[in-house]
């Protein structure tokens, strides 16, 4: 190496756990090696066509295409089921993973392609809705992808990421008020023929624009309307409130106002700006 060349420092070791259950906890949560970006992949890449089946089967298909439809849906439905076991199987806490959020939507997921396939029709009949609205719930999977700061392999900063789970959380309130809102409404209302116009009708209701082309006729829809629209008045402003808080505390430093306790100021304030007492701040020289 030649005199005055810049040193590279060597890169970051990923530690491969040896144990099995460690290495398979470490493979589903890790982002940075390369199998662990093929398995992140394409679990989204699954989890995009398994909600986008739930969406294609509201609308009149010929036989052969909803034959290989729910084709593709058992076999996704079978690899989220082996996901499903190796998360309990190699949890530290099995009865946490179990419980936990992630977990317990993971389920709810799969469930109802299984009940299709183990149960018999006569249950089926009567629980159709049921079944329908479970399937709904598979578009929540969409928040594991997003539930750290590893999301899309470290490439996209923080405020980046914090803007994109508001956006998420905007499409998931519409999804699952269409889903609820078509399931509702399919066989009484003559204007709701398909997931697509009952998302039409849950964009247009929430956004207040409200063409009054699509109403709801049943009891059940006019619930979903207003719980969606509580939903939107309540979630997507303290949601974005949210965010804006952390933006704006991303530069403050953690520094205590010894009066009145405030914490969280400007990095070059001499004073709190609460109460006004002298504050003192380590200044990097």
């Amino acid at each position: 190496m030649s005199q005055g060349e810049p040193v590279q420092s060597p890169p970051d070791v990923v530690e491969v756990p040896e144990s099995r259950r460690a290495l398979v906890r470490f493979y589903l949560l890790d982002h940075r090696t390369r199998l662990g970006k093929v398995i992140d992949v394409g679990l989204m890449l699954l989890n995009l066509v398994f909600v986008a089946i739930v969406v294609a089967e509201t609308y009149d298909l010929p036989a052969w295409t909803g034959e290989a439809l729910w084709a593709m849906e058992v076999a996704i439905a079978s690899v989220f089921l082996v996901e499903y076991v190796l998360r309990l199987y190699g949890a530290e806490s099995r009865v946490g993973e179990a419980t936990n959020p992630y977990t317990v939507v993971d389920l709810l997921a799969i469930l109802p392609t299984f009940a299709i396939i183990l149960l018999p029709e006569s249950f089926l009949v009567l629980n159709l809705g049921f079944l329908r609205v479970l399937r709904v719930l598979r578009v929540l999977r969409f928040y594991r992808f997003t539930r750290d700061a590893e999301f899309f392999f470290g490439t996209i900063s923080d405020n980046a990421l914090r803007a994109t789970k508001l956006l998420l959380s905007v499409l998931v309130l519409f999804f699952l008020t269409a889903g609820l809102f078509y399931t509702a409404e399919v066989r009484a209302n003559p204007g709701v023929g398909n997931f697509g116009d009952a998302f039409y009708y849950t964009v247009v209701t929430i956004s207040t624009v409200g063409f009054g082309d699509i109403l709801p006729v049943t009891q059940l829809g006019r619930w979903v309307t207003i719980a969606s629209i509580l939903g939107a008045i309540i979630v997507v402003p303290w949601y974005g409130s949210k965010i804006v808080r952390e933006w704006a505390g991303a530069d403050k430093v953690d520094v205590t106002c010894p009066e009145c306790g405030l914490t969280g100021h400007d990095p070059d304030a001499s004073h709190c700006k609460a109460c006004g007492a002298v504050i003192y701040q380590e200044h990097e020289g």
